[in-house]
């Protein structure tokens, strides 16, 4: 039997989230450490969804709003070492190559701060991401003022001088 579901990431607006699969429980240290050695003070929660043994959502973090917000959407999904990480006062941009380069992660499905929804699949042995829909699709092509609100908006966050 396969059944297919789709489940939306609850956030806040502004909350930036990574959503990707490991295949080892130490995920969820070895992301801790990366991101608070990348991005001093940062402020993120993460869980991880543990396929085998116990089979638990594991979760870290260095502010309990996040961590709890991590581990309301793991539960939601449900799906087998996926992980997912909130942040705050960052940007994915900011730490995305680093969680990428942790040797047990597999793959990142998306890094956004866009209204989510994720399409699972469902079997009698678990749950698997199949995708993401992050945001809503193109409504046009950028026209003169709209590339120089993108170019305005870089150089306000800082991404560009």
């Amino acid at each position: 039997m396969l059944e297919f579901k789709i489940v939306k990431i609850e956030k806040p607006d502004e909350a930036n989230f990574i959503l990707g699969q490991a295949h080892f429980i130490k995920t969820v240290e070895d992301i801790y450490e990366a991101l608070v050695a990348a991005v001093p003070r940062i402020k993120f929660g993460m869980a991880f969804c543990e396929s085998s043994g116990k089979c638990l959502i594991r979760a870290e973090g260095t502010d309990q709003d996040l961590k709890k917000l991590a581990i309301e959407n793991a539960e939601n999904l449900g799906a087998g070492h996926s992980f997912i990480v909130f942040l705050k006062d960052c940007y994915p941009i900011n730490v995305l190559n680093i969680i990428k380069n942790i040797q047990e992660v597999c793959s990142i499905y998306c890094a956004t701060a866009n209204p989510a929804e994720v399409i699972l699949a469902q079997t009698k042995q678990g749950r698997g991401i199949l995708g993401v829909i992050d945001g809503a699709s193109p409504k046009g092509t950028e026209k003169e003022d709209d590339i120089a609100w993108r170019k305005d908006l870089l150089r306000k966050i800082g991404y560009k001088l």
